[in-house]
């Protein structure tokens, strides 16, 4: 299969805008990795007009995809996991071209996993796993036992990969056997919600009485970055300021659910100042020193 797929890997190697290519092929019959495609041509480029270009092939009966890839695209999906697919195809990846050693930097990067970036990922996961927690415990609460239940288990695969993200590493693969591994309180929610002969009402009831605590006492850490945002900054913050600012916009669509719970758990502290209407007062945020 490389042998058919090198005519039109080797025209865009011997271009000095590429800095890596990858191979990816099906292992087994379904093969979500590769889009149940025979094979995946990854190229990363420096610049493109288009930062994401897919073609598609066929040959020998067999079918593939080239994915043209900006680098600068591709830390994006890494930094913030916007396409999970990207970290599995580095991992997995066969390499054959790799210009100057990128591709070896950056399974590196991988490993190191600095702290920065992993306390973005960190914040991003918690912006969702606050969100459906409370979706949750709504539906719970309205009786829609079904739909409780489901978003429960979505709230339990976001702590996990909170987990395995706390721990150094990129929850992008086998996530339950990775938890299972490195944080058995996560995984023995898990275990315990799918296994349970309870009735469903009790089992999610059950649930979010423990979610609850395990959220609560990681709060802090795995809102690390919002929390950082909110101290560089003297005086307290309107939500228009925090929601515009830059470095949230990977989790801005969760963030009213993250502030409210960090409120809530008095982790931010609310300040108001008075408007033009009487007895109406701007809300604004903002961390006591002392916590």
């Amino acid at each position: 299969m490389e042998d058919l797929l090198r005519p039109i890997y080797q025209e865009r190697a011997s271009d000095e805008n590429t800095l890596g290519v990858l191979v990816i092929e099906k292992m087994k019959p379904n093969s979500p990795i590769t889009d149940n495609l025979d094979v995946i041509l990854l190229i990363i480029v420096k610049d493109a007009i288009q930062p994401w270009q897919v073609k598609h092939y066929e040959f020998d009966e067999k079918t593939a995809a080239m994915h043209v890839i900006t680098n600068e695209l591709l830390m994006k999906w890494i930094d913030t996991s916007g396409y999970r697919k990207a970290v599995a195809w580095l991992i997995y990846g066969k390499v054959i071209f790799d210009r100057n050693e990128f591709i070896a930097n950056l399974k590196e990067q991988l490993r190191e996993f600095p702290q920065g970036k992993r306390n973005l990922r960190k914040a991003i996961e918690f912006g969702k796993l606050i969100r459906s927690y409370s979706d949750a415990k709504d539906l719970y609460e309205s009786a829609q036992y079904k739909d409780a239940y489901s978003r429960i288990v979505h709230s339990l695969h976001y702590l996990a990969r909170l987990a395995v993200i706390e721990k150094g590493y990129h929850p992008e693969v086998t996530v339950w056997s990775q938890v299972k591994q490195i944080d058995p309180e996560v995984y023995k929610l898990y275990d315990e919600l799918i296994e349970s002969h309870e009735e469903l009402n009790k089992r999610v009831q059950l649930m979010i009485l423990a979610a609850d605590f395990v959220i609560s006492s990681r709060a802090k850490v795995s809102a690390k970055h919002l929390l950082d945002v909110i101290k560089s900054k003297k005086d307290a913050w309107t939500y228009g300021e925090l929601k515009s600012d830059p470095r949230v916009a990977a989790y801005a669509l969760d963030l009213m659910a993250m502030v409210a719970y960090l409120i809530e758990k008095e982790i931010i502290q609310t300040e108001l100042t008075e408007t033009k209407g009487a007895g109406v007062y701007h809300r604004k945020y903002r961390i006591d020193s002392e916590r």
